[in-house]
């Protein structure tokens, strides 16, 4: 079973953009400006594996996730066990820790980050609920062919993300759903710009008690306040080590008292030491990591939508 990334042969092609090394990444970007107080985040991945070989990789999700993947078979670790996966549509919630995903074939997968809160906007469901976890699209009751059916082998990775778009888009209309809660929302961009903040200086910003907060962020992110921040300081760091980072933000290390305590927080999240994580990094994490750190930088405005994010060396069009 291969994992890392380290060896001479290439083992796949991507039509949705790589890095340098041959890492295949996804084509992501905002959603349309009118589905923007649900979603965060839509992606597109194409990419074709070379070999036959059962292909490690994981997944480190810090917002739940609408998803269709297609093409591929997956066998993914959950809370509730392992998972098996194909041609199928599904919710995945926050994680707590990074889970791993077997898969062979490559990935066809298309999908649109759910901003906190909005599982129970649009779907009448607590983020705490699939935190840890991955649901059919029939435990909130649609049935996976509405979504799924979207793909066919004609359409373009742009294509399909503009249908599932357009799905999202007359489902809020239909359901008249309504906008997630402001306090998450300003929770999230709050562990973009500064994980070290004391959650309680928040809640006296938004005017709100502690409890409040608590209960508000566990609802709707399944975690803690503090737990929240301890998760955006590691995949920050681990953005770093994956070379989808900012390279000025140098502040990313001094999050951590010291090395001991950047190491114990890290393996609490991946399960390993950051020089193991670095030597070993698979290409879905990669690609994980590259969306958020994209979606992180557009959302504190340091850099604009469609820009060359710091880690390109061109523009990153499918």
């Amino acid at each position: 079973m291969a994992r890392g990334t380290g060896d001479n042969q290439k083992r796949f092609d991507s039509e949705t953009g790589e890095l340098e090394d041959g890492t295949p990444l996804a084509f992501n970007r905002q959603p349309a400006e009118d589905l923007r107080p649900w979603l965060g985040r839509c992606f597109v991945a194409y990419v074709y594996a070379n070999t036959n070989e059962e292909e490690f990789g994981e997944l480190c999700n810090d917002a739940s996730y609408l998803r269709s993947a297609v093409g591929a078979d997956w066998t993914v670790g959950t809370a509730e066990g392992p998972l098996q996966i194909r041609d199928q549509t599904f919710l995945c919630g926050q994680h707590s820790k990074v889970w791993p995903l077997l898969y062979r074939g490559g990935n066809k997968v298309a999908g649109l980050l759910l901003r906190p809160g909005a599982i129970r906007a649009l779907f009448g469901k607590d983020d705490a609920e699939f935190l840890d976890r991955i649901k059919p699209m029939e435990y909130v009751g649609i049935e996976d062919r509405e979504l799924t059916g979207l793909f066919n082998l004609d359409l373009e990775p742009t294509e399909w993300l503009d249908a599932l778009e357009e799905w999202m888009r007359d489902y809020i209309a239909r359901t008249d759903a309504p906008e997630p809660n402001q306090i998450s929302l300003a929770f999230e961009t709050q562990a973009f710009a500064d994980p070290n903040r004391q959650v309680s200086e928040f809640a006296e910003e938004w005017d709100i008690s502690m409890r409040t907060l608590e209960r508000t962020v566990r609802r709707d992110f399944g975690l803690t306040p503090k737990q929240v921040m301890r998760r955006a300081r590691v995949l920050d760091f681990a953005a770093r080590l994956c070379g989808v980072a900012d390279a000025e933000e140098e502040e990313i290390v001094l999050r951590f008292f010291d090395q001991a305590h950047q190491i114990r927080e890290f393996q609490a999240f991946f399960g390993v030491t950051p020089v193991e994580f670095r030597e070993a990094r698979n290409g879905l994490v990669t690609l994980s990591l590259e969306i958020r750190q994209a979606r992180r930088l557009e959302q504190l405005n340091r850099i604009q939508p469609g820009a060359v994010r710091p880690w390109m060396s061109k523009p990153f069009t499918p």
